[in-house]
């Protein structure tokens, strides 16, 4: 059949449509055959996961353990280290680490210069963090932004400009928890901020390090239920805040509104917040285990069908968008 009959089986002017089908075709093929290949040698590798105690990190190092890898895992207190170490094996390892402290940091690293020796570091997933407080803006003072940016932020940035020679002996890969909450800023106080910050950074250094063999992967969760989402703490702090505004503040916000934004924070966090884990430390595990890991990995079907997709739209309409979800102050204009 010479290429005369084919235009006239398929028509001409359908040429273009199955040529750009079939390479798209072609393409996605391709692209899931690499996506799918994986690294040798998981048994000689280590990886340092920070804020292990509970929740995703917890979760990781359980997995990254059966999984072969030589885990070194930080976790805040020693009861956290204690519990991880009873459900794992005699690979994974654990130190104190408190990443809005330098020294402690520090002592981490020289800990784990020790456990690696030559091999180097295979990968660091900074996945400490925390969310509190947050809520309006205005609510807050400097020293409740401070005390989620010292460890959303300074903490991720230390920990990886500390560890990046070992990593970089390796030719491994970083790691950086970020959120969808870093795509579009929903609440006020430090978390979006710190978020869009990591998602920053990590743009900023997968561009300048990339040379060397390294790998920077940013996980950007969606709502899950962890103690960063428990209702109860979220709600004590927005009742402190409240608390420490002045008089003239809460007039221009109303008697109802405190009690009508926990309404719908409740609401939104029952109908969205997923309590399977494992699709985010199915994204870390992919970056650490993939001969090509992604560059963005969106984990929970908030994230992939809602926030991303938001993300893109112009500013105008999500801010109507959240205008017409949250509360309307009572001195509103």
């Amino acid at each position: 059949m010479d290429m005369e009959q084919i235009y006239e089986y398929i028509g001409k002017e359908n040429v273009t449509t199955y040529a750009v089908g079939a390479f798209m075709l072609l393409w996605a093929l391709v692209w899931l055959y690499r996506d799918s290949l994986e690294i040798n040698k998981i048994n000689e590798k280590y990886v340092f996961v920070t804020g292990c105690d509970t929740g995703f990190g917890n979760l990781l190092c359980r997995r990254l353990d059966k999984r072969g890898f030589r885990v070194l895992a930080g976790c805040l207190t020693e009861k956290g280290a204690d519990d991880l170490k009873r459900v794992t094996g005699p690979n994974l390892k654990t130190c104190i680490l408190d990443v809005t402290s330098t020294a402690s940091i520090q002592k981490a690293f020289e800990w784990t210069q020790k456990e690696v020796g030559d091999k180097g570091l295979w990968g660091i997933v900074n996945n400490a963090g925390r969310a509190l407080p947050m809520g309006p803006s205005e609510w807050m003072r400097i020293e409740d932004f401070h005390s989620t940016l010292k460890v959303n932020m300074n903490g991720v940035i230390e920990m990886t400009m500390k560890f990046l020679p070992l990593i970089k002996k390796a030719r491994g890969r970083i790691v950086n928890v970020a959120s969808v909450l870093g795509r579009v800023a929903a609440n006020g106080g430090g978390y979006c901020i710190s978020k869009f910050a990591v998602e920053s950074f990590s743009d900023c250094l997968r561009r300048d390090i990339h040379y060397f063999g390294i790998k920077v992967c940013i996980i950007e969760p969606g709502f899950f239920k962890t103690q960063v989402t428990s209702l109860e703490p979220l709600e004590r702090e927005l009742c402190r805040l409240w608390n420490q505004l002045t008089p003239e503040v809460k007039e221009s916000y109303g008697d109802k509104y405190l009690d009508n934004y926990i309404k719908i924070q409740r609401l939104i966090m029952n109908a969205i917040c997923d309590s399977d884990l494992s699709k985010v430390t199915n994204c870390m595990e992919h970056a650490l285990i993939a001969a090509h890991p992604r560059t963005r990995y969106s984990a929970g079907w908030d994230a992939k069908l809602l926030w991303i997709p938001i993300s893109y739209l112009p500013a105008c309409v999500v801010d109507i968008a959240l205008k017409l979800v949250l509360p309307r102050p009572a001195k509103s204009v």
